[in-house]
């Protein structure tokens, strides 16, 4: 014969730390609750994990107040993290669009956004999977624009997982160059325009020139004939898409 339960919890509502309500729907002691969030989730808990808010519930939006685990295979609890290369570039996604102090320093990414299927670390983690590939000494990146250009927004049609030798031409100096056109800045002493580019970190001077407009045309010319050199370059170990959006890449006075 079980033991006596003095006390039945059941109905009993608490909220977990993220503010998150649970209802008691089974008490069979207070090391055995079987408690309900209001989206349907369940989990068996302690009675007093329940009482201070420590159930965890996956639809949390626990990551930069946007982000939640969510259920499915890609569990990333405990000790050894099997999917920790998916979590942390979606976390490092979140934060670049959500984190402020992260923008105070980085604020390109201001205005930045992941699309709301992201937002359930499951669906990215199946994407990242499906589109993940490796290059020989190559750092691979999560990126959000090459294919569209000026999108600010990371999604499954938009997102393309990019050599790092290939995302550092698209870097861009805003605030060294200043008021003048990309690949220009002005040489005071002479007042001149100079036209230079990068490629794989290291400069390179491509002229000096009488007006700022110039110099962009020059920088213009060179820097997309790199980007088509990288692309045939790199033609049969990437996406298609991504050899074809580079193909097509132009650089424009606005950039």
């Amino acid at each position: 014969m079980s033991p006596k339960i003095k006390d039945n919890r059941v109905g009993e509502i608490s909220l977990n730390t993220y503010k998150s309500k649970m209802t008691i729907i089974k008490y069979s002691g207070r090391n055995n609750v079987l408690v309900k969030f209001d989206n349907g989730y369940e989990i068996e808990t302690r009675y007093s994990r329940f009482k201070s808010g420590e159930v965890e519930n996956p639809y949390d939006k626990s990551t930069y107040s946007i982000g939640y685990l969510g259920e499915g295979i890609y569990n990333n609890n405990g000790i050894v993290k099997p999917y920790k290369k998916q979590y942390d570039t979606w976390h490092r996604m979140l934060q670049r669009c959500y984190d402020e102090n992260y923008q105070d320093t980085r604020p390109t990414y201001i205005g930045c956004t992941v699309c709301e299927e992201w937002h359930n670390f499951q669906n990215f983690a199946k994407w990242y999977d499906e589109n993940f590939y490796e290059i020989e000494d190559h750092r691979m990146e999560l990126d959000k624009d090459i294919l569209f250009k000026g999108n600010k927004v990371y999604s499954p049609e938009t997102c393309v997982f990019v050599p790092n030798r290939i995302n550092s031409l698209f870097i861009k100096s805003n605030a060294s160059r200043g008021e003048f056109p990309i690949g220009v800045s002005f040489v005071k002493k002479r007042s001149t325009y100079v036209a230079s580019c990068c490629d794989n970190g290291k400069g390179k001077k491509l002229g000096e020139y009488d007006s700022p407009e110039l110099a962009f045309e020059i920088y213009k010319d060179y820097k997309e004939k790199l980007i088509k050199r990288i692309a045939e370059e790199y033609k049969n170990i990437i996406p298609y898409k991504l050899y074809d959006a580079l193909y097509k890449y132009e650089v424009e006075i606005t950039d």
